[in-house]
């Protein structure tokens, strides 16, 4: 098979599914608003079930939930008959993905589900089916075709049941109103979790650390200031409130002028409207304001806007975090 037919099958795949997803919009109805409703009602999980690939989908189904706010859990319908059904209580909602709606082993569950009196949300090609009579919620999955050659492989169809989950999904969040820093708490681990979690406070130099002088000062202080403490000094007054900024640039500059900088006093220097950012608000806005300015360093404020550090764009950088 030469280059240009594999490319033909991969653009006819895409574009099998891109119109099965267009389709499943405009199926985006009433019953999918009754099935969200019917998820924020419950006072328990969410049980996703499935078998083969539906069951693969499931899973990440129920993982998204799960890490959206929505607490959820994966049940394998064999395992179910088998005594894993346990995990089902009278609060939980299922979710019950089958194209055919006929699986055997899914189908199986259906009177458990039923003496436990726990609504089912169907998501099926087939409106006829068993599952789809059962349940409370039908959500309708059907394609015109499978982006098989044979119509027979779970492709397009896995794709439009992938991106329904998302969508109820992500209307769960918006309902539920989570933000950022709660996705936050359940996501601590690797890059995600720093972007999401890690504050400037928790990077910035403070304390002896800290480079700053005082508004009489001269350019002699600021610049063993900047010559210890990485490049930036701060100006501030009695009350630490910050009045400016000297940086290395601005150093540069006055070296340029004169030689004689050491008794200059630093207000004929420094920039007297200078960036800074709070010590509470995320690494990730002063990644991006350092970005924006295209500067190396910004002080640190408090919630009384008194100088308390200075964040590096290196430090962030180092703790991977960026925009």
């Amino acid at each position: 098979m030469n280059n240009n037919r594999i490319i033909e099958i991969g653009k006819k795949v895409i574009q099998i599914e891109k119109q099965s997803l267009a389709a499943l919009e405009e199926r985006i109805n009433d019953n999918f608003a009754q099935a969200v409703q019917v998820i924020l009602d419950c006072k328990g999980r969410v049980i996703v079930t499935g078998m083969g690939k539906s069951g693969a989908i499931g899973r990440k189904i129920s993982s998204t939930l799960a890490s959206t706010g929505t607490t959820s859990a994966f049940l394998h319908p064999a395992e179910g008959i088998h005594g894993d059904l346990g995990m089902v209580h009278r609060d939980d909602v299922i979710i019950a993905i089958s194209k055919s709606g006929e699986t055997v082993e899914l189908v199986n569950l259906l009177p458990s589900f039923r003496r436990l009196d726990v609504p089912v949300i169907a998501m099926t090609a087939n409106k006829k089916s068993t599952l789809a009579r059962y349940a409370k919620v039908w959500l309708d999955i059907s394609v015109k075709e499978e982006a098989c050659p044979n119509d027979l492989a779970p492709t397009a169809s896995t794709t439009v049941t992938l991106a329904l989950g998302d969508a109820l999904a992500i209307a769960l969040l918006e309902a539920r109103g989570f933000s950022a820093e709660d996705f936050a708490l359940l996501h601590p681990g690797g890059t995600l979790g720093k972007k999401l979690l890690m504050r400037v406070s928790d990077l910035m130099e403070s304390g002896e650390r800290l480079p700053f002088c005082f508004l009489e000062d001269i350019m002699q202080k600021a610049i063993m200031e900047m010559a210890h403490k990485r490049g930036i000094c701060p100006v501030v007054d009695h009350q630490m409130h910050l009045k400016g900024v000297i940086t290395t640039g601005d150093l540069n500059r006055l070296i340029e002028k004169t030689e004689q900088i050491f008794h200059i006093p630093v207000t004929d220097v420094m920039n007297p409207n200078p960036k800074y950012i709070y010590k509470d608000d995320l690494a990730t806005i002063a990644y991006k304001e350092m970005e924006k300015f295209r500067i190396i360093a910004l002080p640190v404020l408090d919630e009384q806007e008194k100088l308390v550090g200075v964040v590096h764009l290196h430090d962030l950088m180092q703790e991977g975090i960026t925009a």
